[in-house]
């Protein structure tokens, strides 16, 4: 029942010669750079350091801390949801707590097995959590959800094996021919709405509602509609129709 204003991900990486060198690192961060493009997310990199000790991120911390304080403090955010496990956010939040922004930490505790067999555990502050207005273990979310949850399902995207490579794939609900796409309803506005597709929402205006009012419309309807497009060419929803669940 929220709306998101902003997204941003901040992230130390590799340059692009010594990416391209690591089995393919170069291309998966591509991949990845088009899947926060195609969702709107705004992207803040930095090159990673080295010396004595393996690749480090520097800085990237400090960033973030100061680029969300910066936005909350001028933009007013009602909540702020960050997505981090490092205690060193909590100063950010005790400040964001104090100019009436609420924060909300999603927090992730799971084991990866790198490609040379090494166990490594990613683990949430407790204190970081203790901190937070809203503290959410998305781990234990995922762990004890149905796999018929949609909003489960929603927080991953869909990839294949090709080969040796993994591809990440944004795929598109129903089929690309214009015709008879299923699916439901994501949002409903004053006059307009958007029906769930991958990898973004597809409008809808109440002028292109069949068979029913459009203030009959709820948020999770099933509908069909057809794949349509409006004047600059941007593809919109047509012919929708309220379906059975």
């Amino acid at each position: 029942m929220s709306q998101i204003v902003d997204v941003h991900y901040f992230r130390g990486r590799l340059n692009a010669q010594e990416a391209r060198e690591k089995d393919q690192l170069l291309y998966h961060e591509r991949v990845f750079d088009d899947i926060l493009m195609s969702s709107g997310v705004t992207t803040h990199y930095l090159p990673l350091k080295s010396g004595n000790r393996p690749w480090q991120e520097k800085g990237i911390d400090v960033w973030l801390a100061l680029e969300a304080f910066e936005m909350s403090f001028y933009k007013r955010f009602t909540v702020l949801v960050l997505i981090a496990g490092d205690g060193d956010y909590v100063p950010l939040i005790r400040k964001l707590n104090a100019i009436g922004t609420r924060v909300m930490v999603l927090g992730w505790d799971i084991s990866t097995v790198n490609e040379s067999g090494y166990e490594f555990n990613t683990r949430t502050s407790d204190e970081l959590m203790d901190e937070a207005v809203y503290p959410i273990r998305m781990d234990r979310i995922v762990d004890e959800s149905s796999d018929e949850d949609v909003v489960i399902q929603e927080l991953f995207v869909p990839s294949r094996s090709s080969g040796n490579i993994e591809v990440e794939e944004l795929e598109v609900d129903g089929n690309e021919s214009g015709m008879d796409i299923d699916s439901r309803i994501q949002n409903i506005k004053e006059g307009y709405g958007f029906i769930h597709r991958n990898p973004t929402n597809i409008f809808f205006h109440f002028s292109a509602v069949d068979g029913v009012d459009f203030n009959q419309l709820s948020v999770g309807d099933n509908v069909r509609y057809d794949l349509g497009s409006n004047d600059r060419g941007e593809e919109i929803a047509m012919n929708v129709r309220l379906i059975g669940e």
